[in-house]
């Protein structure tokens, strides 16, 4: 039966664990970190690198595997999760949509090539929120707790004029994670976010534009994949990161940007409230989760 309530410390050991684009930067560092920590690994991408290639097929008992995915699509995402019932016999435990696009030529602000809606926000916004309520139908169904880590920025709790269009996407990420800390002690399903500042990772070296050279990149302290791996892993495992938590992550610091839910309740949080309200009745979403419940995935 599910364990209602808090997730309390949840080690990746023997637990199922999908990441979308984990085919490189961050999302392959935490492809290698958890399969280290003795998890079963999907790694969801429209392609693989070489790198993540050579990976997959040096790993031993067919505890890693590569499913094709693509994320803008809704259909695609939900048959990851079936991908991992085919390959390792269930749903997953945790839940990492990491795959994101930075200004690319194709759809943002400033160039308004986009003709019925931005792809930047299919990719970087639509994705996450759908994986995560995926996630917690997937979640539901097998009665089992679970874990969703979103991959926010800083670019999510400050201005970028130049990249609007993807500061705009990782506000929406930061305020969703916030928005479903209550699923943490109301259904057992923790959602955190990463903040990381700038990564050396494909997101700025594979490119056809000069966004990087703009954004001076070169002369800007990065951090590497794993530096926020070993975050996303921390968070995930431990349960003083309770849901709602976003960690800020920098060449410079790394630190608590938003507390939990749980946490916000505590008097001494220092959470401050611009507009007090009555808690809302969520007796329908008890509803329609139960009704979710032992329900296998299809």
């Amino acid at each position: 039966m599910t364990q209602y309530g808090p997730v309390s410390d949840f080690p990746v050991k023997d637990k199922i664990v999908v990441i979308t684009g984990g085919g490189s930067g961050i999302g392959l560092a935490l492809v290698k970190l958890c399969h280290s920590k003795g998890a079963r690994v999907l790694v969801g991408d429209l392609k693989l690198t070489k790198e993540a290639e050579e990976y997959i097929s040096q790993t031993s008992g067919h505890k890693v595997a590569f499913a094709k995915c693509d994320v803008s699509s809704w259909r695609s995402l939900h048959d990851l999760i079936t991908a991992s019932v085919h390959k390792f016999g269930d749903v997953p435990d945790v839940y990492v949509p990491c795959a994101g696009v930075f200004e690319p030529r194709w759809s943002n602000f400033w160039d308004d090539t986009d003709e019925e809606d931005y792809k930047l926000l299919r990719i970087n916004v639509d994705h996450p929120i759908k994986f995560t309520r995926l996630a917690m139908r997937a979640l539901a169904g097998a009665k089992k707790q679970g874990v969703v880590c979103l991959v926010g920025s800083t670019a999510g709790i400050r201005a970028n004029y130049f990249a609007s269009l993807y500061s705009a996407s990782k506000f929406a990420v930061v305020g969703f994670a916030k928005s479903m800390g209550q699923a943490d002690p109301e259904e057992g399903v923790k959602v955190v976010c990463v903040l990381p500042g700038v990564v050396q990772s494909p997101l700025w070296t594979v490119r056809d534009d000069k966004v990087a050279e703009q954004c001076k990149y070169e002369e800007r302290p990065g951090l590497q994949p794993m530096d926020i791996a070993e975050v996303m892993l921390k968070m995930i495992e431990n349960k003083e990161y309770d849901g709602g938590t976003c960690v800020l992550k920098t060449p410079y610091e790394e630190r608590v940007e938003e507390v939990g839910y749980l946490r916000s309740l505590r008097k001494d949080s220092g959470e401050y409230d611009p507009s007090p309200r009555p808690e809302p009745d969520i007796s329908r979403i008890k509803e329609v989760l139960a009704a979710e419940r032992g329900k296998k995935w299809t």
